[in-house]
C-alpha cells in the first residue's frame, strides 16, 4: 500500500504570510519556512509582529479568503487521488487552512490550533505533537504503507527524510543546496511522472 503525504503552502496553496504582509504592507512577515528552519523561532517572531501592528486573525482570515488554489492543483490532486491514498501534512492552523481544505475537496488534512485571545489576537500556538511532519510519516509506515513526502521548504524535511521516496517541489535555492540528494521537480507534470514511476515499482 502506497500513500502520499503533501505540504500544503507553496505546493497546492500560496504562502499565506507572504500574502498578508502584501496586504497590510509588513515586509518582515514575507519570511517563511522556506527562509528560516527553525519553526519556533518563526511562530514566535511573527507573533510578535502581529501584536506590534495590532494584526487579527480575522484580518488573516479575510486574507486567505481572497486567495484560491494554485493553478492546476484540484486537477492534480484528484489526478493524484485516482492512483493512490494522498493526505496533507501542513504546519498551518486550522483556522487558516479550512477554506483551502473545502476548495481541494475536504482531503484529510493534519494541521495545528492557534491560541487566540478575546481581541481575536493570536498569542500563540499548540503542534499537534513534536516533529509532527516525520512523526505522520512514521506513523503510516508503521501500518506498513510506502510513504511519498513532498514539499518545498526546510520544515517539510522531517517528512521527506523519512518518507520511502521524498521528492522537492518548487524549492527555494537555499533548500536545494542544502538538499541536493532529493529530485526536484518544477511543475505539477513533473511531479506526477516521478509520483507515477514509483507507484509502478512499488
Amino acid at each position: 500500500m502506497n500513500i502520499v503525504c503533501f505540504d500544503m503552502e507553496g505546493v497546492f496553496t500560496p504562502e499565506i504570510w507572504v500574502n498578508v504582509a502584501l496586504r497590510t504592507g509588513i515586509e518582515e512577515l514575507k519570511i517563511t519556512t522556506r527562509d528560516e528552519p527553525d519553526y519556533d523561532k518563526l511562530m514566535l517572531y511573527r507573533i510578535n509582529i502581529l501584536e506590534q501592528h495590532g494584526i487579527t486573525l480575522k484580518l488573516i482570515q479575510d486574507v486567505i479568503a481572497s486567495l484560491d488554489l494554485l493553478p492546476g492543483a484540484k486537477q492534480f490532486f484528484d489526478d493524484v487521488r485516482s492512483l493512490t491514498q494522498a493526505v496533507v501534512v501542513t504546519d498551518s492552523f486550522v483556522e487558516f487552512a479550512m477554506p483551502f481544505i473545502d476548495k481541494l475537496g475536504k482531503p484529510l488534512v493534519l494541521c495545528h490550533n492557534l491560541i487566540i485571545d478575546h481581541r481575536g489576537m493570536i498569542t500563540g500556538y499548540k503542534l499537534r505533537q513534536p516533529d509532527p511532519k516525520r512523526k505522520v510519516v512514521e506513523a503510516f509506515q508503521g501500518l506498513t504503507y510506502k510513504v511519498i513526502g513532498i514539499g518545498d521548504s526546510y520544515n517539510d524535511m522531517g517528512m521527506i527524510q523519512q518518507a520511502d521516496y521524498g521528492i522537492l517541489y518548487c524549492p527555494p535555492v537555499n533548500v536545494v543546496k542544502d538538499y541536493p540528494q532529493y529530485p526536484v521537480t518544477r511543475n505539477y507534470d513533473e511531479l506526477s511522472e516521478l509520483i507515477i514511476k514509483y507507484l509502478q515499482n512499488h
